[in-house]
């Protein structure tokens, strides 16, 4: 991360930004749309615009007034910025989201389909790197994690 608070986007995840902004053409940068959520957590969500466009739908099919709608509407609409790739593959991360979750140097990234996360390095190996571990510690020495990939049963 430079001084300003710029980012280099992996050129996969920038093209699966370009494949899912509805708006995009060839010469435009990809928007996107930056959840920053609530105190528990401890990293940036990135949302491709189809994937946040469905995460609304879900919201909005929610009954109105009811207590779940209000919070996700809280934690998605209230808590997030709408962005988009600077033309050097680049995305800015103003001083705010920054702080959030202790970003100074370096940035970790984590694709996960038409999301994708952003972590302080540090942040990321001291607790999500522990919780993988830990639930690996939790199954058999013989199992094989890939076999969830077929449905076996969860331990």
């Amino acid at each position: 991360m430079d001084t300003k608070g710029r980012v280099s986007i992996p050129a996969s995840f920038r093209r699966v930004l370009e494949q899912s902004d509805p708006a995009w053409t060839d010469g435009l940068n990809p928007e996107l749309v930056i959840v920053y959520g609530d105190h528990r957590r401890n990293y940036l969500e990135c949302y491709t615009i189809d994937a946040i466009n469905e995460v609304d739908d879900k919201i909005d099919a929610l009954p109105r007034g009811s207590v779940q709608r209000k919070m996700l509407q809280r934690l998605f609409h209230g808590q997030s910025f709408p962005t988009n790739v600077d033309e050097t593959g680049r995305l800015v991360l103003p001083a705010k989201l920054r702080e959030k979750i202790g970003l100074e140097k370096e940035a970790f990234f984590i694709a996960a389909g038409d999301t994708f996360q952003i972590w302080k390095p540090e942040t990321y190996e001291e607790e999500e790197l522990s919780k993988t571990e830990a639930w690996l510690d939790e199954l058999p020495d013989d199992f094989d994690p890939l076999s969830y990939l077929d449905g076996a049963p969860e331990n």
